[in-house]
């Protein structure tokens, strides 16, 4: 019972003879050709291709260089990037490991989610500049803690601290987030009313 596959198969495979009928390429690569589509053989589009891609990347070159020069409100650094960290100081958490520079892109990338998703007007702006007052606090501390962090060196609790204020920011903007939502609520409760 106990057989050799892979010899059964070659057995197999010699004792019959497979051929193909004659014709069978030629007819293959006709049937091809027929359902490939041509291609195109100017370079217009090529060139009208590179031309929408040029207009689309100026248009939304000029929409953000419009947005961040909004001098309405001000500008705070809430959220320093690696980056930012390397060219003030030496090292910051992302740099040393991989599972870290995961946690710190997270939360980064989280905290300005939140802040992108915010909605500042005039009724609620006074909330808005009191939570960005305590988030640059948070930032500043931040900062300290990664100073730290490049004078005496890694240990666990300058990590943890670092971690654990990005986490306080995003908490932070989580909660600004629920106190605007509560705002826009009880004003349209209070415009439903009238």
């Amino acid at each position: 019972m106990a057989q050799d596959l892979r010899k059964l198969f070659e057995e197999q495979r010699k004792k019959e003879n497979y051929q193909m009928k004659k014709g069978h390429e030629d007819r293959f690569f006709e049937k091809l050709e027929s359902e490939m589509p041509k291609k195109a053989g100017s370079n217009a589009h090529f060139w009208l291709k590179i031309a929408a891609s040029l207009v689309i990347l100026v248009g939304l070159a000029s929409y953000f260089y419009i947005n961040t020069t909004d001098n309405s409100t001000p500008k705070t650094s809430i959220v320093s990037t690696a980056d930012d960290e390397k060219s003030e100081e030496g090292i910051s958490l992302g740099d040393l490991s991989p599972d870290l520079k995961k946690v710190e892109n997270y939360y980064v990338a989280n905290i300005n989610i939140a802040l992108a998703g915010l909605e500042v007007s005039d009724e609620n702006k006074d909330i808005v500049d009191s939570y960005m007052e305590q988030l640059a606090e948070l930032n500043k501390e931040y900062k300290k803690l990664n100073k730290e962090l490049n004078e005496i060196g890694p240990n666990d609790q300058t990590i943890e601290a670092l971690i654990q204020n990005l986490q306080l920011r995003l908490q932070l903007l989580k909660k600004l987030k629920e106190k605007l939502n509560q705002l826009k609520l009880s004003k349209n409760e209070q415009t439903a009313i009238i």
